[in-house]
């Protein structure tokens, strides 16, 4: 097995930095193109058999580090019982939103991971089966999950979330403890499954303020990433204020979007976490030339002795050039070879 990914998340001096990308699998790629010309997304997420080939596509293609499994982040507000649908150009929507104490009397808990989203850790399997790569698991982060189940879909900046946090903070915090209890058993039936590292991705965690991050969310978000054996791995972007906060969440390593170089990230994080990033998806949409320059820059920002996983600072963007993907795997395992 290519080990190159473990072995940074375990301290151990890889043959070259690790690569692999966020949605590595999907949207970009023909073979995933095809399949949804027949299936919608839960189709294919819902389907171990279509799922695990979605996620095989790219290690086919490209000499990428690790396999993530391909799965949705509303599966576990469906797994509550919660009805969500994916809205072409919307996401997540929740049509009876999460408002009030009595809304939680509806959610179906504790969570039965394995009942109700079983289908994932099925994939995982699979995976394992077929893939000479570690394979990692996710979620959304509680807080992230609660956006959706509290907005009813994306809005900027998530008004109605902020609203109810600052008028019923205990409301708020009550739902963070059913979400965070469900995301531990969803990982943990990953886990299970086969899943080798777990990242936890908090999209939306840049619109509070630190105060309401440290007290609401950071409490729960520890449990979560303690709660599993695998290396772990925290995602969040437009969340630079909340750096010295996430530096001690317990992640093994910390995954930053584009907004600041790693080596601004280490002065507040610290040399003791792993850090993930973070390449701009756009450099990925122009020449060659271009997207080698910043590729190089990134990989030139890490500071000596921080360890590093090449990634992108958000996920591949559906009009990506497959070739422009290949062409960047290809060129951080050559710059960072060690003899």
């Amino acid at each position: 097995m290519n080990r190159r990914l473990l072995d940074v998340l375990t301290g151990e001096e890889p043959d070259a930095t690790p690569v692999w990308l966020m949605r590595q699998a999907g949207r970009y790629l023909p073979g995933y193109r095809t399949l949804r010309e027949s299936h919608s997304i839960l189709e294919l997420a819902k389907d171990p058999a279509l799922a695990a080939q979605v996620a095989e596509e790219p290690t086919r293609r490209f000499d990428v580090d690790a396999a993530i499994v391909f799965a949705d982040i509303i599966h576990p507000l469906e797994g509550l019982g919660l009805e969500v649908r994916l809205d072409p150009g919307q996401g997540p929507v929740v049509p009876a939103p999460i408002r009030r104490a009595e809304d939680l009397r509806r959610l179906e808990t504790p969570l039965d991971a394995e009942g109700r989203t079983g289908f994932v850790g099925a994939t995982i399997r699979k995976l394992r089966e077929t893939v000479s790569l570690p394979i990692i698991g996710f979620s959304a982060a509680p807080f992230t999950l609660a956006c959706y189940a509290l907005q009813g879909s994306y809005e900027r900046e998530f008004p109605e979330v902020r609203r109810r946090i600052a008028s019923d903070a205990d409301f708020f915090r009550r739902f963070m403890m059913v979400l965070s209890a469900s995301v531990i058993e969803y990982l943990r039936m990953q886990e299970k499954a086969g899943a080798q590292v777990i990242q936890l991705f908090d999209t939306w965690a840049g619109v509070l303020s630190e105060s309401q991050y440290s007290t609401l969310v950071a409490p729960f978000l520890a449990e979560v990433l303690t709660s599993v054996e695998v290396p772990t791995i925290y995602f969040s972007t437009s969340s630079a204020h909340l750096l010295g906060i996430q530096a001690s969440l317990g992640a093994t390593a910390l995954s930053v979007d584009w907004r600041m170089g790693l080596d601004e990230v280490a002065k507040i994080a610290g040399d003791s976490l792993v850090l993930q990033g973070n390449l701009d998806p756009t450099a990925l949409l122009d020449s060659r030339e271009t997207m080698e320059r910043a590729a190089k820059d990134v990989l030139a920002s890490v500071p000596r002795g921080t360890s590093h996983i090449f990634n992108l600072g958000h996920g591949v963007l559906p009009t990506t050039d497959p070739q422009r993907v290949k062409e960047l795997v290809d060129l951080v395992h050559s710059e960072t070879e060690r003899g």
